[in-house]
């Protein structure tokens, strides 16, 4: 019995040794900084645009431009999607970074 441990152990040191050495590739905290503002920037563009959005289909819903109150409202939609990717995609990105320095 004890040998078999012996043996396992053996076959887990060597797969170990032979996997690739990710903490050599440098640059990780660099490309975080670089997708971290980047994302920063879509997410303060998407909030940027539901403002605008929303004063938008605010003012042509009360002068009665119907029309372009559903455009305006199908850009506040827009907005409030494209804020909820770009969060989630900025944790998406850190969690990846993440998990590729634990391998």
């Amino acid at each position: 019995m004890f040998a078999h441990l012996t043996t396992m152990a053996t076959i887990e040191l060597a797969q170990r040794a032979a996997g690739p050495d990710f903490g050599a590739v440098g640059g990780s905290a660099d490309m975080r900084a670089v997708i971290g503002a980047l994302l920063t920037y879509g997410l303060m563009l998407a909030c940027l645009m539901l403002i605008i959005s929303a004063a938008a289909w605010a003012l042509l819903s009360s002068s009665g431009s119907w029309q372009s109150a559903a455009k305006a409202k199908t850009g506040v939609f827009v907005a409030v999607g494209g804020a909820a990717l770009t969060g989630g995609a900025l944790t998406w990105a850190n969690w990846l970074l993440d998990v590729g320095a634990a391998l």
